[in-house]
């Protein structure tokens, strides 16, 4: 029943913001939007989110050794703002707009693992990305960062006792990166650097209710040898912050072929610190994102349960809302 009551765990690379603002000094429009270090294009909130929905189907029992398993999941994310361009000039608002966005995220994931052992499973995930941006009208069609997983049991499962996972991930960059793409003319499906996680997550069942936490860490590697331009300036380096991430909810069996999670997570990213070429350096401050995640599973065979899940942003920085679905993917050879 674990196997599919149970959503929750969270991997989380923290970086970047979405920003809604843009100001400048010097009246050059472009500056100031520069002056703000993570562009429109950059990987954060809209990662983030990927990684609620990757954590959600990610179960307490973990595949038994030397079986496989493969599972796909669609995930839709929309992230609605207001940008204001303002130039300042001797104290004076020389320019003022304020511009609706929006941007459309689409994920399509395949994740696959392999059972090392009865209490160990490694596996990977493989996102395709499409993102939309309605104000510039700019869209891409591109893989995301693939990332590398393994997870421990100590402990044997013993019924009415908690269930401890530890859990680590390493997340490539294979997605298009923010910091090398023109910031005028493209989007980005990836962070732009490798990045380090691991953590420690807690299950218990009182039947019919399956109640669970998670709690974890990641370290964002540097990346350097840059030649971004941005505005006037030439990006050479950057310094993602780290990331800490808290998650918890319950899951309930409504029958046998119904169930029903809810879960909150809460995330928070380090600054972020852009150097360019001529020494200046430019500061994305720290950030703190909750989301909110309902989910259905819906058992359709005796082999095949349907996930379906709603998420709600719960503060500014987060995505306003999300969708998604997810499935295995039964190849006679991945049989257990």
């Amino acid at each position: 029943m674990n196997r599919w009551l149970v959503r929750g765990f969270i991997l989380v690379s923290a970086s970047g913001l979405l920003p809604a603002m843009s100001m400048a000094q010097d009246g050059n429009v472009d500056q100031a939007r520069e002056a703000l270090a993570r562009q429109e294009g950059d990987e954060d909130a809209t990662r983030q989110l990927e990684e609620v929905f990757q954590a959600a189907e990610k179960n307490y029992s973990l595949q038994k050794k030397g079986t496989h398993s493969l599972n796909y999941s669609f995930d839709y994310s929309y992230t609605g703002d207001q940008r204001l361009d303002l130039a300042i000039t001797n104290g004076s608002v020389r320019n003022l707009d304020v511009v609706p966005t929006a941007t459309h995220n689409f994920t399509n994931a395949f994740s696959y693992d392999y059972g090392l052992l009865d209490n160990l499973t490694v596996g990977t995930r493989i996102p395709l990305v499409v993102k939309y941006d309605t104000e510039d009208e700019l869209s891409v069609y591109d893989f995301g960062d693939i990332s590398f997983t393994g997870r421990w049991q100590p402990f044997a499962y013993v019924p009415g006792k908690v269930s401890t996972t530890f859990f680590g991930t390493l997340t490539s960059k294979t997605g298009v990166s923010p910091y090398e793409i023109d910031i005028k003319e493209q989007l980005s499906t990836g962070s732009g650097y490798y990045s380090i996680g691991g953590g420690l997550s807690m299950s218990k069942v009182l039947d019919p209710v399956v109640v669970f936490g998670s709690v974890s860490a990641t370290y964002n590697i540097e990346e350097d040898g840059l030649e971004q331009v941005r505005g006037a300036r030439l990006l050479t380096k950057v310094e993602p912050g780290f990331g800490l991430s808290g998650s918890a909810g319950f899951a309930y069996s409504l029958s046998y072929d119904i169930s029903l999670s809810i879960s909150a997570q809460l995330s928070y990213s380090d600054e972020t610190v852009l150097t360019f070429r001529n020494g200046d350096q430019a500061v994305a401050q720290d950030q703190m994102t909750g989301f909110l995640s309902m989910s259905l599973g819906t058992r359709v065979s005796d082999t095949t349960i349907v996930n379906t899940s709603l998420g709600i942003g719960l503060t500014e920085d987060a995505p306003d809302f999300s969708l998604g679905v997810s499935l295995p993917i039964n190849f006679s050879g991945l049989k257990e």
